[in-house]
């Protein structure tokens, strides 16, 4: 039998970070194939999650507004890919232009790419593109925030400006290697701070410059779908372990123990919330144990590669918590974050990033520990410092970038079409039939708009149709 092929694990901090120039033309046989395969199947897993999440969004929503909920996110993949592969790769993973802020324009069109370049052990054109579903998923995400009164147009024009003025600069600083959060040590191993952080403060700024929703605070506005929710989070969860563990780059023991770490997680942070509701309101719901894996899921992605199995089940636990309390945070402050984007992907990749500071072990960083392991509280400082600088320039940037497209284009909807519901306003579409009857029929001025969108037999119900108009009230 042949002598297995053992490669050295070194020190790793920051396992993304691109190659030096000098090395990143190596020879095609320099490839690993298993590291490759892997990569291969986590990036598909990480594209995955965005379908997984229009899913989510789309069954949490009230029925007239579900089609628009599931556009949003598919048509992030379509904005952000065109927008990091012209420009948005060579910003966050080219050569530093200096202050570790930014990247050069060396691969602009992906230039100086081929299949041959090699980035570490994988093709580089399989890095860009595993990247780029982290990119895909963190723009969807935002979308949750402002659920039921965006133009879709609006939307169109605000996610690829937003990905190259507030995603790529973040993910230059945290996982370039000349990034300015990565020398000073700050640890992110799969996107606590580039995509939970940026989210939730991206969606918090979108959510204030839109306004609450009509109705908030004085009408219930409960998931239309909970086995959209719960299919949703089925393929979230699934999709996470490409997310986290395929972040290791390679097949390894790394990458292993990352899987592991975040099957705990999602599980504790389930149990965490479920309990809180248990306690609090006196019955564990569906909804709450979804909300319970992802907030779980959340806080152990920053933390996923540096802590051990049992600080995965603290961590997952802990978010659980908290982000069960968080998500009423809205009603007590008034701003109308529809699907609680701040108060799970915020509040719990905050809790996740501000953990490692506390619950790092070596044997996991091969360096850095956290203040319950012996590292003093150096490494809690760096996690706090880049919380707060990440969390405040997603917010600074968001914000302006929504008032000025609100200045210009308008980002809500008018009240006559939110009212109406934005599937019909915006996508001359329904997704359940009884749920336009349900509103009574169209809009005013809408079905102009629209010829032929409902048949004559639409017009012409029964009035003594009792059966259909019951079934059309429980549904709404």
């Amino acid at each position: 039998m042949p002598a297995v092929r053992r490669k050295p694990q070194p020190a790793i901090v920051n396992p993304r970070a691109r190659l030096g120039p000098r090395v990143r033309r190596v020879d095609v046989h320099s490839i690993d194939t298993g590291d490759t395969a892997w990569l291969l199947v986590s990036t598909a897993l990480v594209l995955l999650m965005t379908p997984g999440l229009a899913l989510f969004y789309g069954g949490m929503v009230r029925s007239k507004g579900v089609l628009n909920m599931i556009m949003m996110s598919f048509v992030a993949i379509a904005l952000v890919t065109v927008v990091w592969l012209v420009l948005g790769y060579s910003l966050a993973f080219g050569d530093d232009i200096g202050g570790g802020l930014l990247g050069g324009f060396e691969h602009v069109g992906m230039a100086g790419i081929n299949p041959d370049t090699v980035h570490g052990t994988v093709p580089e054109f399989l890095f860009a593109t595993f990247q780029l579903t982290f990119a895909i998923l963190t723009a969807a995400l935002i979308s949750g925030a402002i659920a039921d009164r965006a133009k879709f147009s609006a939307w169109m024009v605000f996610v690829p400006v937003w990905a190259l003025v507030v995603y790529v600069p973040v993910a230059h600083w945290v996982w370039g290697p000349d990034g300015w959060i990565a020398k000073l040590g700050t640890l992110d191993y799969a996107g606590g701070l580039v995509v939970e952080i940026v989210s939730g403060a991206s969606g918090l700024a979108l959510a204030l410059v839109l306004g609450p929703r009509i109705g908030f605070r004085s009408e219930p506005m409960r998931p239309h779908n909970l086995p959209f929710v719960l299919l949703g989070v089925g393929l979230l969860w699934f999709g996470w372990f490409g997310f986290n563990a395929g972040s290791a780059l390679s097949a390894n023991g790394t990458a292993a123990a990352v899987f592991l770490n975040t099957l705990v997680a999602g599980c504790t942070g389930m149990l965490g919330w479920v309990l809180v509701e248990s306690r609090r309101d006196g019955h564990p719901t569906t909804f709450g144990a979804a909300s319970g894996v992802v907030a779980g899921l959340v806080a152990i992605t920053p933390s996923c590669g540096w802590v051990t199995v049992l600080g995965a089940a603290v961590v997952g636990t802990l978010a659980g918590v908290v982000c069960s309390f968080a998500v009423g945070w809205k009603f007590r402050f008034g701003y109308d974050d529809s699907l609680d984007v701040v108060g799970v992907h915020l509040v719990g990749g905050i809790v996740g990033t501000i953990l490692i500071g506390l619950l790092a072990a070596k044997v996991m960083t091969h360096g850095a520990a956290g203040l319950l392991f012996g590292g003093g509280l150096g490494q809690l400082g760096k996690q706090a410092l880049a919380i707060a600088v990440v969390g405040l320039y997603a917010f600074g940037v968001t914000y302006g970038l929504g008032k000025l497209l609100d200045r210009y284009l308008g980002f809500r909807v008018t009240t006559e079409e939110e009212i109406g519901g934005v599937d019909l306003a915006l996508h001359a579409e329904s997704a359940y039939e009884h749920a336009v009857l349900a509103h009574g029929g169209p809009t005013p001025g809408l079905l102009g708009h629209h010829p032929g969108l409902f048949p004559p037999r639409h017009e012409e119900r029964r009035h003594g149709d009792e059966e259909d108009d019951q079934t059309a009230d429980i549904r709404e």
